[in-house]
Protein backbone atom coordinates (compact mmCIF):
# COMPACT_ATOMS: atom_id res chain seq x y z
CA UNK A 1 0.00 0.00 0.00
CA UNK A 2 1.36 3.41 -0.76
CA UNK A 3 2.09 5.60 1.86
CA UNK A 4 0.18 8.93 3.12
CA UNK A 5 2.13 12.15 2.91
CA UNK A 6 2.47 12.03 6.69
CA UNK A 7 3.81 8.94 6.98
CA UNK A 8 6.97 10.15 5.40
CA UNK A 9 9.72 10.28 7.71
CA UNK A 10 11.09 13.94 7.11
CA UNK A 11 14.69 12.25 6.63
CA UNK A 12 13.00 11.40 3.40
CA UNK A 13 11.41 14.96 2.81
CA UNK A 14 13.35 17.45 0.87
CA UNK A 15 13.95 20.82 3.22
CA UNK A 16 10.97 23.34 2.05
CA UNK A 17 11.06 24.71 5.28
CA UNK A 18 14.41 25.85 4.57
CA UNK A 19 12.63 28.13 2.00
CA UNK A 20 10.15 29.38 4.62
CA UNK A 21 9.42 27.55 8.08
CA UNK A 22 5.26 27.36 8.03
CA UNK A 23 2.79 28.16 5.98
CA UNK A 24 2.09 31.02 7.77
CA UNK A 25 5.66 32.68 7.33
CA UNK A 26 4.60 32.35 3.66
CA UNK A 27 1.23 33.61 3.97
CA UNK A 28 3.18 36.42 5.51
CA UNK A 29 5.48 37.26 2.90
CA UNK A 30 2.82 36.80 0.42
CA UNK A 31 0.76 39.80 2.15
CA UNK A 32 3.55 41.92 1.59
CA UNK A 33 4.03 41.29 -2.10
CA UNK A 34 0.01 41.23 -2.82
CA UNK A 35 -0.86 43.62 0.35
CA UNK A 36 -4.76 44.39 0.71
CA UNK A 37 -5.35 45.36 -3.09
CA UNK A 38 -8.47 43.90 -4.66
CA UNK A 39 -8.15 45.28 -7.90
CA UNK A 40 -5.18 46.54 -9.98
CA UNK A 41 -2.81 47.77 -9.99
CA UNK A 42 -1.25 45.00 -7.44
CA UNK A 43 2.58 46.54 -8.53
CA UNK A 44 2.12 50.44 -8.61
CA UNK A 45 6.23 50.94 -7.99
CA UNK A 46 6.25 49.63 -11.83
CA UNK A 47 3.35 51.72 -13.30
CA UNK A 48 5.68 55.06 -12.43
CA UNK A 49 8.07 54.10 -14.63
CA UNK A 50 5.36 53.86 -17.52
CA UNK A 51 6.13 56.18 -20.37
CA UNK A 52 8.82 57.58 -18.69
CA UNK A 53 12.32 55.55 -19.98
CA UNK A 54 13.79 58.54 -21.32
CA UNK A 55 17.10 58.07 -20.04
CA UNK A 56 19.29 55.05 -18.67
CA UNK A 57 18.76 55.97 -15.00
CA UNK A 58 15.02 55.41 -15.80
CA UNK A 59 15.83 52.14 -17.40
CA UNK A 60 17.73 50.85 -14.59
CA UNK A 61 15.49 51.43 -11.94
CA UNK A 62 13.05 49.69 -13.65
CA UNK A 63 14.75 46.82 -13.79
CA UNK A 64 15.89 46.83 -10.77
CA UNK A 65 12.21 47.24 -9.33
CA UNK A 66 11.48 44.42 -11.83
CA UNK A 67 13.79 41.51 -11.18
CA UNK A 68 13.12 42.56 -7.33
CA UNK A 69 9.37 41.76 -7.81
CA UNK A 70 9.98 38.91 -9.91
CA UNK A 71 12.50 37.81 -7.28
CA UNK A 72 10.02 37.22 -4.41
CA UNK A 73 7.59 36.42 -6.57
CA UNK A 74 10.01 32.99 -8.21
CA UNK A 75 10.80 32.51 -3.90
CA UNK A 76 6.41 32.10 -3.05
CA UNK A 77 5.75 29.98 -6.17
CA UNK A 78 8.98 28.18 -5.37
CA UNK A 79 7.30 27.45 -1.88
CA UNK A 80 3.98 26.45 -3.31
CA UNK A 81 4.71 24.16 -6.00
CA UNK A 82 6.79 22.21 -4.29
CA UNK A 83 3.87 21.86 -1.51
CA UNK A 84 1.42 21.29 -3.91
CA UNK A 85 3.51 18.47 -5.64
CA UNK A 86 3.97 16.26 -2.67
CA UNK A 87 0.29 15.73 -2.19
CA UNK A 88 -1.75 17.68 -5.16
CA UNK A 89 -5.26 17.02 -3.92
CA UNK A 90 -3.89 18.64 -0.52
CA UNK A 91 -6.31 21.46 -0.44
CA UNK A 92 -4.71 23.90 1.80
CA UNK A 93 -1.53 23.84 -0.74
CA UNK A 94 -3.46 24.11 -3.61
CA UNK A 95 -5.21 27.25 -2.86
CA UNK A 96 -1.54 28.34 -2.04
CA UNK A 97 -0.58 27.19 -5.02
CA UNK A 98 -3.64 29.02 -7.23
CA UNK A 99 -3.07 32.37 -5.58
CA UNK A 100 0.65 32.65 -6.13
CA UNK A 101 0.04 31.59 -9.72
CA UNK A 102 -2.66 34.03 -9.89
CA UNK A 103 -0.54 36.72 -8.43
CA UNK A 104 2.68 35.84 -10.80
CA UNK A 105 -0.14 36.14 -14.04
CA UNK A 106 -1.19 39.36 -12.54
CA UNK A 107 2.33 40.64 -12.31
CA UNK A 108 2.89 39.66 -15.81
CA UNK A 109 0.02 41.78 -16.97
CA UNK A 110 0.94 44.59 -15.07
CA UNK A 111 4.65 44.74 -16.66
CA UNK A 112 3.58 43.51 -20.05
CA UNK A 113 4.25 47.19 -21.31
CA UNK A 114 7.88 47.14 -20.61
CA UNK A 115 9.05 44.96 -23.94
CA UNK A 116 7.85 47.26 -26.38
CA UNK A 117 8.82 50.68 -24.08
CA UNK A 118 11.95 49.28 -24.09
CA UNK A 119 12.01 48.35 -28.16
CA UNK A 120 11.11 51.95 -28.99
CA UNK A 121 13.60 53.12 -26.67
CA UNK A 122 16.89 54.91 -29.10
CA UNK A 123 20.31 52.67 -29.24
CA UNK A 124 21.97 55.25 -27.77
CA UNK A 125 20.35 55.07 -24.27
CA UNK A 126 20.04 51.34 -24.65
CA UNK A 127 24.08 51.14 -25.25
CA UNK A 128 24.85 53.40 -22.11
CA UNK A 129 27.51 52.48 -19.41
CA UNK A 130 24.62 52.44 -17.17
CA UNK A 131 23.01 49.77 -18.53
CA UNK A 132 25.93 47.37 -18.59
CA UNK A 133 24.79 44.85 -16.28
CA UNK A 134 21.57 44.53 -18.63
CA UNK A 135 23.24 44.63 -21.88
CA UNK A 136 22.37 40.89 -22.44
CA UNK A 137 18.67 41.26 -21.65
CA UNK A 138 18.32 44.15 -23.65
CA UNK A 139 19.95 42.61 -26.45
CA UNK A 140 17.44 39.76 -26.05
CA UNK A 141 14.43 41.66 -25.66
CA UNK A 142 15.73 43.78 -29.06
CA UNK A 143 15.76 40.80 -30.77
CA UNK A 144 12.26 40.09 -30.21
CA UNK A 145 10.91 43.14 -31.81
CA UNK A 146 9.41 41.57 -35.03
CA UNK A 147 7.11 39.12 -32.65
CA UNK A 148 6.67 42.00 -29.91
CA UNK A 149 2.38 43.26 -30.11
CA UNK A 150 1.38 46.95 -29.44
CA UNK A 151 1.06 47.36 -25.36
CA UNK A 152 -2.83 46.84 -25.76
CA UNK A 153 -2.19 43.67 -27.34
CA UNK A 154 0.71 41.95 -25.28
CA UNK A 155 -1.55 42.96 -22.53
CA UNK A 156 -4.54 40.84 -23.48
CA UNK A 157 -2.50 38.31 -23.92
CA UNK A 158 -0.66 38.48 -20.51
CA UNK A 159 -4.55 38.58 -19.44
CA UNK A 160 -5.12 35.28 -21.40
CA UNK A 161 -1.90 33.42 -19.72
CA UNK A 162 -3.42 31.84 -16.77
CA UNK A 163 -6.77 30.40 -18.68
CA UNK A 164 -4.26 29.05 -20.95
CA UNK A 165 -2.72 26.81 -18.36
CA UNK A 166 -5.80 24.95 -17.52
CA UNK A 167 -5.56 22.08 -19.69
CA UNK A 168 -1.95 21.66 -18.42
CA UNK A 169 -3.25 21.59 -14.79
CA UNK A 170 -6.18 19.31 -15.60
CA UNK A 171 -3.82 16.80 -17.09
CA UNK A 172 -1.99 16.42 -13.94
CA UNK A 173 -4.63 16.25 -11.27
CA UNK A 174 -6.23 13.09 -13.77
CA UNK A 175 -2.98 11.56 -14.34
CA UNK A 176 -1.24 11.97 -11.16
CA UNK A 177 -4.34 12.40 -8.63
CA UNK A 178 -7.54 11.23 -9.82
CA UNK A 179 -6.33 7.93 -11.45
CA UNK A 180 -6.31 4.71 -9.66
CA UNK A 181 -4.81 2.04 -11.62
CA UNK A 182 -5.35 -1.05 -8.98
CA UNK A 183 -3.20 -4.52 -8.62
CA UNK A 184 -1.58 -6.81 -10.67
CA UNK A 185 -1.07 -9.93 -11.03
CA UNK A 186 2.57 -11.05 -11.20
CA UNK A 187 3.20 -15.19 -12.37
CA UNK A 188 2.48 -16.69 -8.58
CA UNK A 189 -1.00 -14.96 -8.65
CA UNK A 190 0.45 -12.32 -5.84
CA UNK A 191 -1.45 -8.92 -6.30
CA UNK A 192 1.04 -6.32 -6.68
CA UNK A 193 -0.62 -2.76 -6.43
CA UNK A 194 -0.04 -0.70 -10.01
CA UNK A 195 1.34 3.23 -9.30
CA UNK A 196 3.30 5.37 -11.09
CA UNK A 197 6.43 4.68 -9.74
CA UNK A 198 5.77 1.02 -9.73
CA UNK A 199 5.19 0.90 -13.52
CA UNK A 200 8.99 1.64 -14.57
CA UNK A 201 9.81 -1.27 -11.47
CA UNK A 202 7.18 -3.72 -13.42
CA UNK A 203 8.50 -3.22 -16.75
CA UNK A 204 12.36 -4.35 -15.85
CA UNK A 205 10.97 -7.15 -13.43
CA UNK A 206 12.20 -10.52 -15.02
CA UNK A 207 8.49 -11.73 -14.28
CA UNK A 208 6.97 -11.57 -17.80
CA UNK A 209 3.28 -12.06 -16.31
CA UNK A 210 4.02 -9.03 -14.43
CA UNK A 211 5.45 -6.74 -16.89
CA UNK A 212 2.32 -7.56 -19.33
CA UNK A 213 -0.19 -6.80 -17.10
CA UNK A 214 1.28 -4.05 -15.53
CA UNK A 215 2.07 -3.16 -19.57
CA UNK A 216 -1.91 -3.50 -20.24
CA UNK A 217 -3.47 -2.27 -16.96
CA UNK A 218 -1.34 0.98 -16.63
CA UNK A 219 -1.91 1.91 -20.43
CA UNK A 220 -5.95 0.52 -20.21
CA UNK A 221 -6.55 3.93 -17.55
CA UNK A 222 -5.49 6.02 -19.87
CA UNK A 223 -7.60 4.14 -22.60
CA UNK A 224 -10.66 5.03 -20.87
CA UNK A 225 -10.52 8.66 -20.47
CA UNK A 226 -8.96 8.83 -23.98
CA UNK A 227 -11.60 11.53 -25.20
CA UNK A 228 -11.22 13.58 -22.31
CA UNK A 229 -7.66 13.54 -22.16
CA UNK A 230 -7.51 13.85 -26.12
CA UNK A 231 -9.47 17.26 -25.60
CA UNK A 232 -7.06 18.07 -22.73
CA UNK A 233 -3.74 17.74 -25.03
CA UNK A 234 -5.98 19.62 -28.14
CA UNK A 235 -5.99 22.20 -25.70
CA UNK A 236 -2.58 22.59 -24.93
CA UNK A 237 -1.85 22.52 -29.02
CA UNK A 238 -4.48 25.69 -29.14
CA UNK A 239 -2.60 27.23 -26.28
CA UNK A 240 0.71 27.30 -28.86
CA UNK A 241 -1.19 27.84 -31.84
CA UNK A 242 -3.22 30.97 -30.53
CA UNK A 243 0.68 32.39 -29.18
CA UNK A 244 1.71 31.34 -32.63
CA UNK A 245 -0.49 33.44 -34.61
CA UNK A 246 -0.90 35.70 -32.30
CA UNK A 247 2.48 37.04 -32.50
CA UNK A 248 2.69 36.53 -36.28
CA UNK A 249 4.67 33.63 -36.04
CA UNK A 250 5.03 31.25 -38.79
CA UNK A 251 4.63 28.17 -36.70
CA UNK A 252 4.38 27.21 -33.25
CA UNK A 253 7.44 25.71 -33.79
CA UNK A 254 9.48 28.81 -34.74
CA UNK A 255 7.03 30.27 -31.09
CA UNK A 256 8.77 27.90 -29.15
CA UNK A 257 12.37 28.08 -30.76
CA UNK A 258 12.81 31.69 -31.67
CA UNK A 259 12.58 33.42 -28.15
CA UNK A 260 15.55 30.99 -27.68
CA UNK A 261 17.88 31.78 -30.43
CA UNK A 262 17.06 28.42 -31.78
CA UNK A 263 16.51 27.73 -35.88
CA UNK A 264 13.73 25.34 -36.39
CA UNK A 265 16.38 23.82 -38.79
CA UNK A 266 17.96 22.30 -35.34
CA UNK A 267 14.61 20.37 -34.65
CA UNK A 268 13.91 18.73 -38.26
CA UNK A 269 18.09 18.03 -38.65
CA UNK A 270 17.46 15.98 -35.09
CA UNK A 271 14.87 14.27 -36.35
CA UNK A 272 16.34 13.38 -40.04
CA UNK A 273 19.48 12.16 -38.08
CA UNK A 274 17.15 9.88 -36.00
CA UNK A 275 15.90 8.07 -38.99
CA UNK A 276 18.45 7.90 -41.28
CA UNK A 277 20.76 5.97 -38.50
CA UNK A 278 17.33 4.37 -37.08
CA UNK A 279 18.55 0.83 -38.13
CA UNK A 280 21.16 1.33 -34.80
CA UNK A 281 17.81 1.00 -33.17
CA UNK A 282 16.49 -2.04 -34.99
CA UNK A 283 19.94 -4.04 -34.26
CA UNK A 284 19.60 -3.41 -31.06
CA UNK A 285 16.11 -4.87 -30.36
CA UNK A 286 17.33 -7.84 -32.63
CA UNK A 287 20.06 -8.35 -30.41
CA UNK A 288 17.66 -7.47 -27.30
CA UNK A 289 15.28 -10.62 -28.66
CA UNK A 290 17.84 -13.27 -28.80
CA UNK A 291 19.15 -12.51 -25.50
CA UNK A 292 16.11 -12.63 -23.67
CA UNK A 293 15.23 -15.47 -25.87
CA UNK A 294 11.76 -14.98 -27.37
CA UNK A 295 9.86 -16.17 -30.01
CA UNK A 296 7.97 -12.82 -29.52
CA UNK A 297 9.33 -9.48 -28.54
CA UNK A 298 6.70 -7.00 -27.24
CA UNK A 299 7.00 -3.60 -26.21
CA UNK A 300 6.35 -4.81 -22.13
CA UNK A 301 10.14 -6.69 -23.18
CA UNK A 302 11.90 -3.80 -23.94
CA UNK A 303 12.61 -2.26 -20.61
CA UNK A 304 14.06 -5.66 -18.79
CA UNK A 305 17.44 -5.79 -18.59
CA UNK A 306 18.62 -9.17 -20.19
CA UNK A 307 21.24 -9.85 -18.81
CA UNK A 308 19.56 -12.19 -16.27
CA UNK A 309 21.95 -13.45 -13.86
CA UNK A 310 22.61 -9.59 -12.08
CA UNK A 311 20.23 -8.52 -10.17
CA UNK A 312 21.36 -5.00 -8.80
CA UNK A 313 18.95 -3.67 -6.31
CA UNK A 314 20.78 -0.09 -4.45
CA UNK A 315 19.41 1.86 -1.07
CA UNK A 316 18.64 5.06 -1.50
CA UNK A 317 21.85 5.64 0.70
CA UNK A 318 23.90 3.65 -1.20
CA UNK A 319 22.87 5.67 -4.35
CA UNK A 320 23.62 9.30 -2.97
CA UNK A 321 26.85 7.52 -2.07
CA UNK A 322 27.54 5.94 -5.41
CA UNK A 323 26.37 9.78 -7.40
CA UNK A 324 28.86 11.79 -4.66
CA UNK A 325 31.38 9.32 -5.82
CA UNK A 326 30.75 9.88 -9.51
CA UNK A 327 31.14 13.70 -9.55
CA UNK A 328 34.90 13.71 -7.93
CA UNK A 329 36.35 14.59 -11.32
CA UNK A 330 34.44 17.70 -11.64
CA UNK A 331 36.82 18.59 -8.43
CA UNK A 332 36.12 18.67 -4.34
CA UNK A 333 33.70 22.14 -4.44
CA UNK A 334 31.77 20.73 -6.91
CA UNK A 335 31.63 17.15 -4.92
CA UNK A 336 31.63 18.79 -1.88
CA UNK A 337 28.35 20.61 -2.77
CA UNK A 338 26.40 18.14 -3.81
CA UNK A 339 27.49 16.26 -0.22
CA UNK A 340 26.05 18.62 1.41
CA UNK A 341 23.02 18.76 -0.96
CA UNK A 342 21.97 15.67 -0.57
CA UNK A 343 23.43 14.41 3.03
CA UNK A 344 22.85 17.53 4.96
CA UNK A 345 20.59 19.79 3.19
CA UNK A 346 18.03 17.73 2.25
CA UNK A 347 17.46 18.49 -1.24
CA UNK A 348 15.74 15.50 -2.09
CA UNK A 349 12.30 14.14 -1.82
CA UNK A 350 13.01 10.57 -1.91
CA UNK A 351 9.79 8.15 -1.84
CA UNK A 352 6.66 7.96 -3.27
CA UNK A 353 3.61 8.60 -1.52
CA UNK A 354 -0.22 9.16 -2.13
CA UNK A 355 -1.16 11.76 -4.65
CA UNK A 356 2.85 12.87 -4.96
CA UNK A 357 3.27 14.30 -8.54
CA UNK A 358 5.08 11.58 -10.70
CA UNK A 359 8.14 11.14 -12.10
CA UNK A 360 11.21 13.04 -11.24
CA UNK A 361 12.45 17.17 -11.61
CA UNK A 362 15.09 19.35 -10.39
CA UNK A 363 13.55 23.02 -9.19
CA UNK A 364 14.23 25.56 -6.96
CA UNK A 365 14.57 29.57 -7.49
CA UNK A 366 17.40 32.01 -7.03
CA UNK A 367 17.25 32.51 -3.17
CA UNK A 368 16.63 28.44 -2.26
CA UNK A 369 18.65 25.67 -2.56
CA UNK A 370 17.87 23.25 -5.28
CA UNK A 371 15.18 20.75 -4.76
CA UNK A 372 14.88 16.91 -6.38
CA UNK A 373 11.67 15.22 -6.57
CA UNK A 374 11.83 11.32 -6.65
CA UNK A 375 10.00 8.15 -6.72
CA UNK A 376 12.88 6.34 -5.87
CA UNK A 377 12.23 2.49 -5.53
CA UNK A 378 16.15 1.08 -5.52
CA UNK A 379 16.53 -0.43 -9.23
CA UNK A 380 19.61 0.67 -11.12
CA UNK A 381 17.34 3.11 -13.25
CA UNK A 382 16.52 5.17 -10.18
CA UNK A 383 20.12 5.58 -9.13
CA UNK A 384 20.83 6.92 -12.43
CA UNK A 385 17.84 9.54 -12.06
CA UNK A 386 19.09 10.65 -8.90
CA UNK A 387 22.44 11.59 -10.80
CA UNK A 388 20.69 13.61 -13.42
CA UNK A 389 18.48 15.63 -11.59
CA UNK A 390 21.42 15.95 -9.45
CA UNK A 391 23.07 17.39 -12.69
CA UNK A 392 20.40 19.73 -12.99
CA UNK A 393 20.52 20.54 -9.28
CA UNK A 394 24.34 21.51 -9.35
CA UNK A 395 24.46 23.23 -12.71
CA UNK A 396 21.08 25.59 -10.90
CA UNK A 397 23.23 25.81 -7.73
CA UNK A 398 26.45 27.02 -9.37
CA UNK A 399 24.31 29.52 -12.27
CA UNK A 400 22.62 31.60 -9.06
CA UNK A 401 25.39 31.31 -7.48
CA UNK A 402 27.81 32.85 -9.99
CA UNK A 403 25.30 34.52 -12.14
CA UNK A 404 23.11 37.95 -11.61
CA UNK A 405 19.84 37.14 -10.97
CA UNK A 406 19.01 37.91 -14.59
CA UNK A 407 21.44 35.53 -16.17
CA UNK A 408 20.88 32.37 -13.56
CA UNK A 409 18.41 31.19 -15.64
CA UNK A 410 19.49 28.66 -18.37
CA UNK A 411 17.63 27.73 -21.92
CA UNK A 412 15.86 24.33 -22.26
CA UNK A 413 18.28 23.50 -25.16
CA UNK A 414 21.49 23.32 -23.38
CA UNK A 415 19.74 21.82 -19.68
CA UNK A 416 20.32 18.56 -20.24
CA UNK A 417 23.93 19.04 -20.69
CA UNK A 418 24.84 18.84 -16.88
CA UNK A 419 22.33 16.05 -16.04
CA UNK A 420 23.55 13.59 -18.73
CA UNK A 421 27.02 13.91 -18.34
CA UNK A 422 26.11 13.39 -14.35
CA UNK A 423 24.72 10.16 -15.72
CA UNK A 424 28.06 9.05 -17.72
CA UNK A 425 30.05 9.77 -14.66
CA UNK A 426 28.19 7.49 -12.84
CA UNK A 427 28.45 4.65 -15.28
CA UNK A 428 32.03 5.05 -15.50
CA UNK A 429 32.43 4.62 -12.10
CA UNK A 430 30.43 1.55 -12.01
CA UNK A 431 31.83 0.47 -14.86
CA UNK A 432 35.71 0.71 -13.06
CA UNK A 433 34.10 -0.98 -9.64
CA UNK A 434 31.93 -4.14 -11.70
CA UNK A 435 32.88 -7.37 -9.38
CA UNK A 436 32.38 -9.48 -12.73
CA UNK A 437 32.05 -9.64 -16.78
CA UNK A 438 28.32 -10.34 -15.97
CA UNK A 439 27.75 -7.06 -13.56
CA UNK A 440 29.68 -5.23 -16.17
CA UNK A 441 27.46 -6.31 -19.25
CA UNK A 442 24.46 -5.61 -17.10
CA UNK A 443 25.68 -1.89 -16.39
CA UNK A 444 26.39 -1.89 -20.64
CA UNK A 445 23.02 -2.92 -21.10
CA UNK A 446 21.57 0.00 -19.25
CA UNK A 447 24.07 2.58 -20.96
CA UNK A 448 22.64 0.98 -24.17
CA UNK A 449 18.78 1.21 -22.51
CA UNK A 450 19.88 5.20 -21.45
CA UNK A 451 20.84 5.86 -25.12
CA UNK A 452 17.63 4.45 -26.64
CA UNK A 453 15.26 6.51 -23.48
CA UNK A 454 17.08 9.83 -24.28
CA UNK A 455 17.82 10.01 -28.18
CA UNK A 456 15.45 7.69 -29.48
CA UNK A 457 12.46 7.56 -27.77
CA UNK A 458 12.76 11.89 -26.93
CA UNK A 459 13.41 11.96 -31.14
CA UNK A 460 10.29 9.55 -31.27
CA UNK A 461 8.44 11.94 -28.68
CA UNK A 462 9.77 15.41 -30.52
CA UNK A 463 8.46 13.90 -34.02
CA UNK A 464 4.40 12.80 -32.82
CA UNK A 465 4.69 16.65 -30.80
CA UNK A 466 5.73 18.19 -34.14
CA UNK A 467 3.04 16.11 -35.73
CA UNK A 468 0.29 17.43 -33.42
CA UNK A 469 1.23 20.69 -33.88
CA UNK A 470 1.31 20.82 -37.29
CA UNK A 471 -2.06 19.06 -37.56
CA UNK A 472 -3.79 22.02 -35.27
CA UNK A 473 -2.04 24.32 -37.80
CA UNK A 474 -3.28 22.92 -40.72
CA UNK A 475 -6.95 22.93 -39.17
CA UNK A 476 -7.40 19.01 -39.26
CA UNK A 477 -9.31 18.10 -36.03
CA UNK A 478 -7.28 16.01 -33.44
CA UNK A 479 -8.86 13.04 -32.03
CA UNK A 480 -8.31 10.33 -30.03
CA UNK A 481 -8.19 8.05 -33.72
CA UNK A 482 -5.69 10.12 -35.67
CA UNK A 483 -3.61 10.69 -32.35
CA UNK A 484 -3.60 6.72 -31.72
CA UNK A 485 -2.97 6.05 -35.80
CA UNK A 486 -0.10 7.80 -35.76
CA UNK A 487 1.47 7.42 -32.05
CA UNK A 488 1.15 3.51 -33.31
CA UNK A 489 2.95 4.19 -36.89
CA UNK A 490 5.80 5.95 -35.00
CA UNK A 491 6.27 3.20 -32.75
CA UNK A 492 6.42 0.29 -35.61
CA UNK A 493 8.83 2.72 -37.28
CA UNK A 494 11.05 2.93 -34.50
CA UNK A 495 11.28 -0.15 -33.03
CA UNK A 496 11.00 -1.99 -36.04
CA UNK A 497 9.99 -5.64 -37.44
CA UNK A 498 11.58 -7.48 -34.66
CA UNK A 499 9.33 -5.95 -31.45
CA UNK A 500 5.42 -6.77 -31.79
CA UNK A 501 3.91 -3.00 -31.49
CA UNK A 502 1.03 -3.47 -29.20
CA UNK A 503 -1.86 -1.95 -29.93
CA UNK A 504 -2.35 -0.63 -25.91
CA UNK A 505 0.77 1.46 -26.95
CA UNK A 506 -1.46 3.65 -28.81
CA UNK A 507 -2.10 5.73 -26.01
CA UNK A 508 0.57 6.35 -24.65
CA UNK A 509 0.53 9.41 -25.80
CA UNK A 510 -1.96 10.48 -23.16
CA UNK A 511 0.20 10.22 -20.20
CA UNK A 512 3.65 12.05 -21.13
CA UNK A 513 3.11 15.18 -19.58
CA UNK A 514 6.45 16.66 -21.60
CA UNK A 515 3.71 16.96 -24.73
CA UNK A 516 2.27 20.16 -22.69
CA UNK A 517 5.47 21.76 -22.49
CA UNK A 518 5.55 23.36 -25.44
CA UNK A 519 8.44 21.59 -27.68
CA UNK A 520 10.46 20.39 -24.55
CA UNK A 521 11.24 16.95 -25.25
CA UNK A 522 13.98 17.31 -28.81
Amino acid sequence: MTKQRKEILKKDRWNVEALYPTLKAWETEFAKIEGKKTKAPFFPTLLKYNKKLVSAKAIKELFTTYFSIERKLRKLYTYAHLRHDEDIINDTYKKAYDRISTLYHQFEEESSWIQPQIQSVSKKILQSPDLKEYAFFIEKLLRLTPYTLPESEEKLLALAGQALTTSQRTFSAISDADFKFGTVKDKAGKEMPLTHGSYGMYLRSPDRTLRKNAFTQFTGKYAEFENSLGELINGKMQDHLFNAKARNYSSCLEASLFPKNIDTSVYHALIKAVHDNISALHDYMKLRKKALKLKEMHLYDVYVPFVKSVDMKFSYEQAEELVIESVAPLGSEYQKLLKNGLQKDRWVDRYENQNKRSGAYSSGCYDSSPYILMNYKGILRDVFTLAHEAGHSMHSLLSRTYQPYQYSDYVIFVAEVASTFNEELLMQLMLKNASSKQEKAFLLNEKLEDMRATLFRQAMFAEFELFMHETVEKRIPITPALLKAEYLRLNAFYFGKDVVVDPEIAIEWARIPHFYYNFYVY
